[in-house]
């Protein structure tokens, strides 16, 4: 077996289709089909079961996969530490996160980072879902992703750093302003902001209410929650937002911001291919979030 029949073969278990890798390689789904074979024909098992639309990874090909990825992930932290020894600590950052997220949680993180490596390129890559950040990680667009914390991910590790409890935003002059706190059941009756279906945090935030018997009719919809805050305050209905976004926004928007009853909160933290082939550039700006940020310590997962 090669190095590329294994980095194929891993396109393929995450894509779940030849044909897709092929177009993304610029290549026949034959040729890409011909890696998987020969790698079958070595190991004496099938690892994908072909079906009429795309493939699913066999019990053999699951075991297999955790292990090329973890092979893979090493080689290529190999490579790269060597490039930063003989670039004396140079070389590129790669973080893929909200567009929102540098806002509200790494201004200071940032700054300190840069001053501990003032040669390493940091690389952000914005995106609006977290699909998106998922697959900068898994193309290597990307060594770190700040995302909201859902299921386990084949093939990437996830940590939890910051628990932040959801608000209802609304405008100073609005009715439900003048309340202390939210019960849940409340929010039955408020014109609804949301965020649109691509956003984790938003199906989190639905899948909760829905639990609780609570299915809100949207009034508008929008991109991310700086613009639910912003659409609120100019009185276009309530955002149901994490409490660090409103608290950081106050001071801009004439937002009222009220606590809400009995609802889990939202969770956020990295994900990474692999947590122990990070290289030392990824963990020391890990490290500097934990020592630099401005979130509120209790809003900090210990």
């Amino acid at each position: 077996m090669t190095l590329d029949d294994l980095e194929i073969f891993v396109a393929v278990c995450q894509a779940e289709n030849l044909s897709a890798v092929a177009r993304e390689l610029g290549c026949t789904q034959p040729a890409v089909s011909q890696h998987i074979t020969r790698l079958e024909s070595e190991l004496g098992m099938p690892l994908l079961e072909r079906r009429a639309r795309g493939v699913s990874v066999t019990q053999a090909g699951r075991l297999f996969y955790d292990n090329v990825v973890e092979g893979l992930g090493s080689i290529k932290l190999g490579v790269r530490q060597v490039r930063q020894l003989q670039a004396g600590e140079a070389g590129t950052l790669g973080i893929t996160t909200g567009g929102t997220t540098v806002r509200h949680f790494m201004t200071d993180v940032v700054s300190a980072f840069r001053r501990l490596y003032p040669q390493v390129q940091l690389q952000f890559h914005s995106a609006n879902s977290h699909r998106r950040c998922i697959d900068a990680l898994r193309s290597e667009q990307a060594d770190l992703a700040f995302v909201t914390m859902g299921a386990p991910i084949r093939g990437l590790e996830q940590r939890p750093v910051v628990e932040m409890p959801w608000v209802l935003v609304a405008q100073q002059s609005d009715s439900w302003s003048r309340k202390d706190s939210m019960a849940l059941q409340d929010l039955r009756n408020i014109p609804y902001i949301r965020l649109k279906e691509s956003s984790t945090s938003q199906h989190q935030l639905e899948s909760l209410l829905l639990d609780a018997g609570i299915q809100l009719e949207a009034s508008t919809t929008v991109d991310d929650w700086d613009t639910a805050i912003l659409f609120a305050s100019m009185g276009l209905g309530c955002a149901v937002t994490p409490a660090l976004h409103a608290e950081q926004l106050a001071r801009q928007h004439d937002i009222a911001i009220i606590p809400i009853d009995d609802l889990p909160p939202v969770v956020f933290g990295w994900a990474s291919r692999r947590w122990k082939s990070l290289p030392k550039v990824a963990r020391d700006f890990i490290q500097a979030f934990a020592t630099n940020t401005s979130i509120a310590p209790h809003y900090l997962k210990n």
